[in-house]
């Protein structure tokens, strides 16, 4: 068993590939085993988290996932906790694993009730699995408010009732209540750790019980942290490249000077600012180390390209351009609104592929829904789909941002990041990440690598951020 955290680098599967996973495990071995094993872990797991608790309430759905819940009620009142079952179902519907443990929870003494008990120091949630495909109703609702806004702590069962394992999508309102913790069983969900996923769950955890995944392909992979690349004595700026950021639009400046700004920071060679509002003065007397040059004097086929932080309206002019000359391209913010609105902008984009370029484009929910013709709803209900969707019709990398960050690339497994956390939700963060991705792009990294490293080093930048300092994108940019 193991805590994930944002350096692991562990496969998700999804919902069709867990029930194949799961089907030929449990065909390889005797009847029962793998629900014991999951029983057990969860058992022990909860041992752990709450060792002084007296009572413990398991409730305990209609299918396998309430059996994962019977048979760990059955290890902890072993271990001499006091534990309560609330059941919710028909007994003479379990399936065959799910009564064995129903069975084995009766013969260890544990009390089964229709309903949860007055006081107790742990909730168990196995009601819902991964065939949950309803809203919780009725007993199942009431039980699930209580678990989840009493502010006691919780384990659930491979994934929070209700939380869709594929997507993250929630069919309940989890509310934020006390802690959490999620243990995935067999396989890692994707739903986890994306959209409402992370909320919901908590701390995960993860034991495979002792199986392998066989041939099946992930669905996603976490987004490990990178390797540290210290840099060898025998080099100059010219060895990590020049970055061009191209935006600041009147009244927009500050987005383009945050990208410059996290780019110097992340190690690009030079940077230049090529700003849209030529009425600026060309220095920054806070960072003077950025050189600031018109759009129209930069070479950009020498150049790595940041394009569109505050661009506003007026960078859709210049996009051909830069499409048709920078070898190493992110497009952000106003850039992606332009290729949203300008159809003749979509191939040329696409095309730069074949020219074998590198391109990262880092919407946010919203300019997804640009991009994919739908709405922030749309991408959000399957963040994974629509990552995936925007690789391959772009032939780019995307950075779909939000909780649990979708790295995507045309015909790749994609990557879920864990690093960060809701301090990021501030005006110009973004901004910080796209210059970041330049910096790397510029050091030599292809544009996946790229995204990778820059996505979870932003992320971790605000997960390890003083608590008493505040956290602003010019910080961040710094830091």
């Amino acid at each position: 068993m193991q805590r994930i955290t944002d350096l692991a680098s562990l496969d998700l599967f999804d919902v069709a590939a867990s029930r194949r996973i799961e089907q030929a495990t449990a065909a390889q071995l005797p009847p029962h085993t793998l629900m014991r094993r999951a029983g057990l872990a969860v058992a022990r797991l909860a041992a752990a988290l709450v060792p002084h608790a007296r009572t413990v309430w398991v409730a305990c759905g209609p299918g396998n996932n309430g059996g994962d819940g019977f048979e760990a009620a059955a290890q902890l009142q072993l271990r001499g906790f006091d534990v309560r079952i609330s059941f919710a179902g028909d007994e003479a519907r379990l399936p065959p694993d799910a009564l064995d443990a129903l069975a084995r929870a009766r013969q260890a003494g544990v009390p089964i009730a229709a309903e949860p008990p007055a006081e107790y120091d742990l909730a168990i949630d196995a009601l819902l699995g991964l065939g949950a495909t309803r809203a919780p109703a009725e007993a199942m609702a009431r039980w699930l408010e209580r678990i989840y806004r009493s502010g006691r702590p919780v384990l659930c069962v491979d994934l929070p009732s209700g939380l869709d394992a594929d997507t993250g999508t929630a069919r309940f309102d989890f509310g934020h209540g006390g802690p959490r913790h999620c243990l995935s069983l067999l396989t890692l969900k994707p739903g986890v750790f994306t959209g409402q996923g992370r909320d919901a769950a908590g701390e995960v955890w993860f034991d495979d019980l002792g199986c392998e995944p066989g041939p099946e392909v992930p669905a996603a992979r976490l987004n490990a942290a990178p390797a540290a690349q210290p840099r060898a004595h025998a080099t100059h700026k010219g060895s990590y490249g020049d970055v061009a950021v191209l935006g600041g639009a009147p009244g927009m400046a500050g987005a383009a000077l945050l990208a410059a700004s996290a780019a110097l920071h992340a190690g690009a060679g030079r940077v230049f600012v090529a700003l849209l509002d030529t009425s600026l003065a060309p220095l920054s007397r806070v960072q003077p180390e950025l050189m600031f040059r018109a759009p129209a004097s930069l070479d950009w086929s020498a150049l790595t390209t940041v394009c569109g932080c505050g661009g506003g309206d007026a960078v859709q002019a210049m996009l051909p351009r830069v499409l048709a000359a920078s070898p190493r391209l992110v497009l952000d913010a106003d850039a992606l609104n332009a290729i949203a609105a300008d159809a003749a902008l979509a191939p040329m984009l696409a095309g730069r592929r074949s020219q074998g370029w590198q391109t990262v484009l880092t919407p946010h929910p919203l300019e997804a829904a640009r991009l994919l013709g739908t709405d922030t709803a749309g991408v959000q209900s399957d963040r994974l789909a629509g990552a995936r969707t925007l690789a391959e019709r772009f032939q780019s990398v995307v950075v779909l941002k939000g909780s649990g960050s979708v790295i995507a690339a045309p015909g790749k497994v994609p990557f879920l990041n864990l690093s960060g956390n809701a301090r990021l939700a501030t005006g110009g963060t973004g901004d910080v990440l796209a210059g970041m991705i330049g910096a790397e792009l510029a050091a030599g990294h292809d544009a996946t690598a790229a995204a990778r490293r820059a996505v979870w080093r932003h992320g971790a930048l605000a997960d390890r951020w003083p608590q008493g300092r505040p956290l602003t994108a010019g910080a961040l940019a710094g830091g």
